[in-house]
C-alpha cells in the first residue's frame, strides 16, 4: 500500500483558501460595480427629473404669463385696478429671460412662485365676477337714467315744439291788419275821385285804411309802410320824395312810402299821401301795406 506525503495536504488547504479570497474579491468588485452603476443611473435619472421639472414649470410660468395679460385687459375694461396684476407679469417676464439653476432647492423656489401666482389668478377671477356683476347692475341703472332721459328729453322737445308753436301762433295773432284799405285819386283841386283813375286826376295818390283791433298786439312804436306795385311787380318810389328799402323775408325791398306811429290799439286810421311827378303809365296796381316784415293788407286801382 503507497503512502501520502503529509505536505500534499497542506499544499491542497493553501490552494482552497486562495482561490476562496479571489472569490470573495471578486464577488466585492461585482457588488462595488453593481452599486456604482446604480449611483450612475440614478444621478442621470435624477438629473432627467430635474431639468423635466424646470422646463414644467417654467411652461406653466409661460401659460400664467399669458392668463395675466388677458386678465388685465379684461379688468381695465370693467374699471379695475390692474397694477397688482402688472407687477406679477413683470416679476414672471424678468424670470422667464432668466437663467435658473437646475437645482431642487431654486426649482422649489420657483414652484413656489408658481403657486403664488396661481392663487393670483383666482383671486383675481373673483374680482372679475364682482366687477362684471357692478357693471351689470351699473349698466342695467345706466339703461334706466337712459330711458328716463330720453323720455325727459321727449318732452322738452315736445314741450319746446308746443311753446314754439304756440309762440308762433302767438305772433300771428298779434300781426296787425289794414281794414277798409281804400285808394284815391287826388287832383290838383283836391277833389277825390275811386279808382279807375287818369293821370290828369292823379295830382297825388292818397291811400287810406285802419289798423283793425287786436288784443294780443303789444302796444309799442311800429313802422308802416306801403308799396305801389305795377302789374310787371315794379315798386314806384322815389328816395327824395321819402321812399327807401326795408326787409322782407329776409330780401331787400323798396317801399314807395312810410310812418312811424304808436301803436295803441285804438283802430287808428293812416293815411299816405304819395305824388309821383311823373304820369302813371296805364294799368293794373297794387298797394301793398307791410309793417314788421309781414303783410297787413293789399287793395288795387287801375290807371287808364
Amino acid at each position: 500500500m503507497e503512502s501520502v506525503s503529509p505536505a500534499e495536504p497542506k499544499k491542497s488547504n493553501k490552494a482552497g483558501i486562495i482561490i476562496a479570497l479571489l472569490s470573495i474579491v471578486i464577488i466585492i468588485q461585482s457588488v462595488k460595480i453593481y452599486l456604482d452603476y446604480n449611483d450612475k443611473a440614478a444621478i442621470v435619472e435624477q438629473k432627467a427629473n430635474v431639468e423635466e421639472d424646470l422646463a414644467t414649470t417654467m411652461q406653466r410660468l409661460k401659460e400664467i404669463q399669458t392668463e395675466l395679460d388677458e386678465k388685465i385687459v379684461e379688468i381695465q375694461k370693467l374699471g379695475g385696478d390692474i397694477t397688482e396684476l402688472q407687477k406679477a407679469k413683470a416679476e414672471i417676464t424678468a424670470q422667464l429671460k432668466r437663467n435658473v439653476a437646475k437645482s431642487s432647492k431654486a426649482i422649489k423656489e420657483l414652484k413656489d412662485r408658481v403657486q403664488g401666482y396661481e392663487e393670483l389668478l383666482k383671486v383675481k377671477d373673483e374680482e372679475i365676477e364682482k366687477l362684471q356683476s357692478v357693471n351689470k347692475e351699473l349698466f342695467s341703472e345706466n339703461r334706466v337714467l337712459k330711458t328716463q332721459k330720453n323720455k325727459l328729453n321727449d318732452s322738452i322737445n315736445r314741450l319746446a315744439t308746443t311753446k314754439q308753436a304756440l309762440a308762433t301762433k302767438v305772433a300771428l295773432a298779434s300781426q296787425l291788419k289794414a281794414e277798409n284799405l281804400s285808394v284815391m285819386a287826388v287832383n290838383s283841386k283836391g277833389k277825390e275821385r275811386e279808382s279807375p283813375f287818369k293821370n290828369r286826376q292823379l295830382e297825388k295818390l292818397k291811400v287810406e285804411f285802419t289798423i283793425a283791433d287786436n288784443k294780443v298786439a303789444p302796444i309799442e312804436g311800429k313802422k308802416i309802410f306801403i308799396r305801389v306795385v305795377d302789374e310787371n311787380g315794379q315798386v314806384i318810389f322815389d328816395m327824395a320824395k321819402g321812399s327807401g328799402s326795408f326787409m322782407i323775408n329776409n330780401k331787400e325791398e323798396f317801399y314807395t312810402a312810410q310812418q312811424e306811429i304808436l301803436f295803441d290799439n285804438t283802430r287808428q286810421k293812416l293815411t299816405f299821401f304819395y305824388t309821383k311827378g311823373s304820369e302813371y303809365p296805364s294799368g293794373n296796381y297794387t298797394i301793398e301795406v307791410y309793417t314788421d316784415g309781414y303783410l297787413m293788407g293789399t287793395a288795387a286801382f287801375v290807371v287808364k
